[in-house]
């Protein structure tokens, strides 16, 4: 198609620049941050295998780190079997986060399933229950197939109406979806159950995706890297048009966890206008308790795929925090999980030091049963000094993207020291609104001083409870 163009008249060249207005950041581009979300691994020197002071977005912890490192390497080598990692130290000394950077250093696609002991005491389903369901969560099964799909960058994405006979409204007929590739494209019709998929997953025109030939299962890639130059850069990933035909065979990687094909076979699978079915779905509890057959049955097929080639395991890291809460009853479940072959990595935390084992009357150290003390690899947690608590204040100002004056962050990581790392951490957000709220972006003195005030901390309000109950019971005696 032709195109036409205006030249510059009288000798002049059109030299002007086109105006430049801000953008606002959209929705999109607003990303939660999570407690956590400023760590990426455990931060160790290659070359020496020790832990670096500051790395990978973690501070201090040097000998924890170093240990955790170890154990990653253990379970690279397989010499985990039946045995679990024990973080025990005060509290705010980086547990979690050392889990989840053990889970990092063991790549991609590995999962990490974070579980509260208390959650365990439920009163709809078995405490071995839920931790087998835990466990089977933090089990992860990459699956290598060769599919035939229909795979490309979205040009169009038009559904066709029609009128019922009832008159009552429209409903959608099918679906015409055009593909391209780099060497060519095709237009689908497709099945208006297929447009369910499409909505959910927001595809839109200039996204690629691939669609299954013969189940017309939809999966969105991303968005192709033409629209790169877009102003949203960091809402979307963007991926290069695929080569070749529009239809073509696939290597396809799927990541699937052990419980997802458990729940996916304990559904019954009911025929169309099969009310006794239907009824009997609907009537069933919505906690539902998978049976050991079941799970003997999907094990031996997930083994066979294994021997085959077509799958690949991927043991992941199971988090248990506040392990004291479990009872003998819990730990003797565990004794016999751990030593399945089809085992996650299990890190335990607790900040206790001796106490009593829930269920017997012995006390021991941090509430666990000298049983399994036995079967774990203990690594202590120390308290953070002053200078490593301004470096995490530092790292995490940062990931939200808030800025301090010299004298207000100074505060804060005073109160970090003295009083409690996490309520100083706690204090970030409500300083930052208390700065927008008299029109500044940068945090002063006084805002941190104000939050100080309104908000206080685990020592000072444990000191107001003492102080009203001491005056309660003098005033009863009178």
């Amino acid at each position: 198609m032709d195109m036409e163009i205006d030249e510059p008249t009288n000798g002049t060249s059109s030299s002007r620049l086109a105006p430049i207005e801000e953008v606002k950041p959209t929705p999109k581009q607003i990303k939660r941050i999570a407690a956590h979300s400023h760590v990426k691994g455990l931060g160790i020197d290659t070359e020496t295998n020790e832990a670096l002071p500051e790395g990978a977005g973690f501070v201090g912890q040097i000998a924890a780190r170093t240990a955790a490192s170890i154990i990653v390497d253990m379970i690279r080598m397989k010499s985990m079997a039946g045995r679990a990692v024990l973080l025990a130290g005060p509290p705010a000394t980086g547990k979690t986060a050392i889990a989840l950077a053990m889970s990092h250093e063991l790549g991609d696609g590995v999962p990490f399933v974070p579980l509260v002991a208390s959650e365990v005491f439920s009163s709809e389903v078995k405490k071995t229950e839920v931790l087998m369901r835990s466990f089977r969560r933090a089990i992860g099964l990459r699956v290598k197939e060769t599919k035939d799909v229909y795979e490309g960058e979205v040009t169009e994405l038009t559904p066709v109406e029609t009128s019922e006979s009832s008159g009552l409204g429209k409903t959608i007929s099918h679906l015409l979806i055009g593909l391209k590739t780099a060497k060519g494209s095709k237009q689908l019709k497709l099945d208006p159950s297929i447009y369910d998929s499409i909505l959910k997953q927001r595809v839109e025109v200039g996204d690629v995706i691939y669609i299954e030939a013969n189940s017309g299962i939809v999966k969105r890639v991303g968005r192709c890297d033409v629209y790169a130059s877009e102003f949203d850069l960091e809402a979307d990933e963007f991926v290069p048009m695929p080569k070749g035909d529009v239809r073509k065979s696939k290597d396809i990687v799927q990541n699937v966890s052990l419980h997802d094909l458990d729940l996916a076979n304990s559904r019954p699978q009911g025929r169309q206008g099969d009310v006794t079915n239907i009824v009997s779905q609907l009537m069933a509890p919505k906690k539902t308790e998978v049976t050991d057959r079941l799970r003997s049955e999907i094990n031996k097929v997930v083994n066979e795929y294994i021997e085959s080639g077509v799958a690949e395991l991927m043991p992941g890291v199971l988090f248990i925090d506040e392990v004291h809460m479990l009872d003998v009853e819990c730990f003797t479940y565990l004794y016999r999980a751990l030593e399945s072959p089809m085992a996650p990595v299990v890190v335990f935390a607790t900040n206790r030091g001796t106490t009593t084992v829930r269920g017997l009357d012995d006390k021991a150290p941090h509430g666990i049963p000298p049983e399994m003390l036995d079967r774990l690899m203990i690594i202590p947690t120390m308290k953070y000094n002053e200078e490593d608590v301004r470096k995490i204040l530092a790292h995490r100002t940062e990931a939200e993207n808030v800025q301090f004056d010299e004298k207000a962050f100074d505060l804060l990581s005073r109160v970090g020291s003295e009083k409690s790392l996490r309520y100083a951490l706690q204090l970030i957000a409500p300083a930052r609104l208390c700065a927008q709220t008299c029109g500044r972006e940068i945090i002063d003195l006084g805002d941190v001083e104000r939050c100080t005030k309104l908000f206080m901390d685990r020592s000072e309000s444990l000191l107001k409870a003492e102080e009203a109950q001491k005056r309660l019971a003098e005033k009863n005696s009178k």
